[in-house]
């Protein structure tokens, strides 16, 4: 049984405080900036951003990880005619990007780590300690560990991060909206879910499956 499951927990509550916040900030800048530049559809415009808004939320709130990769798939999507708004060629060639990047990420690394955690640990339900404690062992624990990094690409972990530089193409309160509101913080928040509820933090030190990251982020940094 996987049921679309929500839960309000302290983490959850922080990013939706945070996401919600900014947004209005962001909201009434793009009123201004939006009727400024005269930019055409802006109807679609503002769906988008609405449901972009709604799916962080719903990201924030998941209480499984079923929930959260349904919502995670969906601020994808309904970023993505945002990143092509101005429908030049350089914006549709960079939504393209954006869209190509964070899904071909999340389908074959995330679903795949998913899928894994489900067989493993038989729920996908959220607990604080984690849910692979005693399920899991050895290289497999990293191997998992690394395709839930890799799988978020909204974290925009190298090498998976030339999305960033393509979507600038889109209006600045879009770029807001990615980097500030909603996409970047929703990978960041999603690395840290998994961390705490899927694999809880003791697993990770004892297992050492974590270890690569930090290595990662140094050369990287």
């Amino acid at each position: 049984d996987l049921p679309i499951r929500f839960e309000v927990e302290p983490l959850g509550l922080v990013f939706a405080l945070v996401a919600s916040g900014l947004w209005i900030v962001t909201s009434v800048y793009s009123i201004g900036y939006m009727r400024g530049n005269d930019e055409a559809n802006q109807t679609r415009f503002y769906v988008c951003f609405a449901i972009a808004l709604a799916s962080a939320i719903g990201i924030a709130f998941a209480g499984n990880m079923l929930t959260l990769f349904l919502f995670y798939e969906i601020l994808t999507i309904s970023t993505y005619p945002l990143v092509a708004h101005k429908e030049t060629p350089e914006a549709k060639a960079g939504a393209r990007i954006y869209l190509g990047i964070l899904l071909t990420t999340s389908i074959l690394f995330l679903l795949t780590a998913v899928i894994w955690t489900w067989f493993a640990a038989g729920t996908l339900n959220f607990r604080l300690g984690g849910i692979l404690a005693g399920q899991i062992e050895g290289p497999a624990v990293a191997i998992l560990f690394a395709l839930y990094m890799f799988g978020i690409g909204k974290a925009a972990l190298m090498p998976f991060h030339g999305w960033l530089p393509a979507a600038m193409v889109a209006p600045t309160p879009v770029s807001a909206l990615l980097h500030a509101v909603a996409v970047v913080k929703a990978g960041v928040f999603t690395v840290l879910k998994v961390a705490v509820y899927i694999f809880g933090v003791d697993f990770l030190a004892i297992s050492g499956a974590a270890d690569w990251l930090l290595w990662v982020a140094a050369f990287t940094l």
